[in-house]
């Protein structure tokens, strides 16, 4: 990936969209361009915070192991998203692992000059941190629902943010770009494939949800919130 199309990607993003043509140049210089296939590690939990990260296509999952073993996802992150980003900063290991859900690519970069654009230009800074409360509510709130909501809540909860967050509304509801699989939502929710195909088997024969070529669609995000809200009463 050249320096130039990497450039034309960080100008794209909120966070750098601030800089100066000639920062964002010089920031493009020192990032690296990497693909993924589906399911490749792009780091682990506990390794040293060498790069920051950035989506540029594709989807990758930042997920913790549970003390069980089980992985659970935190997060699906799409393009223009950051991720690792605070770890590397900060010089802390990363506090979660990172994997290409889809066939993706990214962009690295050294943090020595994210953290010296951070101290030139205090919007980056204040980008991060505000970025940093955001996925800290979202973990909070899957770890908090993982311990306190029955399975088809926690299911709902997690189909409801990405359908919100990913999905693209046409006639039919909220269609999500990419596929998930029965696995994915089982780690999203903290609970077994086959409790997920029970529940969504069940979705599917009430019309609440449908599928189209592995996509899911939404056709009803409002009865899939009072099932999530059952749940938390």
């Amino acid at each position: 990936m050249s320096a130039k199309t990497i450039a034309n990607f960080l100008k794209t993003g909120a966070l750098f969209a601030e800089l100066p043509a000639d920062e964002i140049t010089a920031l493009a210089a020192a990032a690296r361009g990497e693909s993924y296939d589906a399911r490749d590690r792009i780091f682990t939990e506990g390794d040293a915070p060498a790069w920051f990260w950035l989506v540029r296509a594709g989807r990758v999952k930042i997920s913790k192991e549970r003390r069980d073993g089980k992985e659970v996802i935190l997060e699906i992150l799409g393009p223009g998203e950051p991720f690792g980003g605070m770890a590397a900063l900060e010089g802390r290991p990363y506090p979660a692992s990172a994997h290409a859900l889809e066939s993706s690519k990214v962009v690295r970069i050294p943090p020595e000059p994210i953290v010296a654009l951070a101290r030139r230009y205090p919007s980056i800074a204040r980008e991060m941190s505000a970025l940093l409360g955001r996925r800290l509510r979202a973990a909070h709130d899957v770890v908090r629902s993982l311990a306190a909501e029955p399975v088809e809540a926690r299911l709902a909860a997690r189909v409801i943010r990405l359908a919100e967050h990913e999905g693209v509304r046409d006639h039919r509801g909220l269609v999500l770009p990419f596929r998930v699989t029965r696995q994915t939502l089982a780690d999203m929710s903290g609970t077994t494939v086959e409790t997920t195909i029970r529940v969504l088997g069940g979705w599917l024969r009430k019309g609440l949800v449908s599928e189209e070529g592995g996509r899911l669609i939404v056709h009803s995000v409002e009865a899939l919130r009072e099932l999530e809200e059952a749940g938390n009463g």
